[in-house]
């Protein structure tokens, strides 16, 4: 199984992709453009040698959406439609992992402030775009810190909240999240739930900005989801 991350060369995508091709995910960082892709991958191979990152290559978007079974979205909101449209014909009945948060950021404000979009959310905004493909949509990795994601090989102290309508795609993403050590995957309903999920983001970006943290995330308890 190929995990493709379009928009992974920033913070986030990279780290998701670093931490994914550690556990022998085969993963492919996309970029806007082939050449940074290649230059993002091997450096990062150069900053972890350490680590077999073999299973990690990097390509165009359009070229990494049509080669992986499973795509995750990590650009920021004024970039989500423009690349969304640009690899929907290569979505065609994928689980599509979407991250995009709406924060003021994308308008020059601050970052923990939050938009709100017609759709209700980013992931609902994706899954407008993309309806008719058959794809799976699903709001995941909103809430763990690109901070976290870096700091290799530490686990990471944070539960991955997630929301789609596909019962068996969000069963088959958590397969993937649950890879990376420490976090777990808590699967908080459907679709629609992106609405909460991605307002937990500006409100973890202010507690770390207060608190003078990169590291501040989210754990939910007593709770058997066996």
């Amino acid at each position: 199984m190929i995990v493709s991350i379009i928009g992974g060369t920033g913070p986030q995508g990279l780290g998701i992709g670093e931490r994914l091709a550690i556990e022998g995910v085969d993963v492919i960082i996309g970029s806007r453009k082939e050449e940074k892709a290649l230059e993002v991958v091997a450096q990062a191979k150069e900053d972890l040698k350490d680590y077999d990152l073999s299973t990690m290559k990097g390509m165009a978007n359009e070229d990494a959406a049509r080669e992986g079974d499973i795509l995750i979205i990590t650009v920021p909101l004024a970039a989500q439609k423009p690349t969304i449209e640009g690899i929907k014909e290569f979505c065609k009945d994928k689980i599509v992992m979407d991250a995009t948060v709406p924060l003021e950021t994308a308008i020059g404000g601050k970052p923990f402030r939050f938009i709100d979009l017609m759709e209700g959310s980013a992931a609902e905004r994706t899954a407008s775009i993309l309806e008719g493909t058959g794809a799976k949509v699903i709001c995941a990795f909103c809430n763990i810190s690109n901070s976290h994601l870096a700091n290799i090989p530490e686990e990471i102290d944070c539960d991955c909240l997630i929301a789609g309508d596909d019962n068996d795609a969000k069963a088959t993403a958590a397969e993937i999240i649950d890879k990376i050590p420490g976090v777990k995957t808590i699967d908080c309903g459907i679709l629609e739930k992106a609405r909460v999920i991605e307002k937990i983001t500006p409100l973890l970006i202010g507690l770390n900005i207060k608190y003078k943290s990169h590291y501040g995330g989210l754990r939910i308890t007593g709770i058997n989801f066996d």
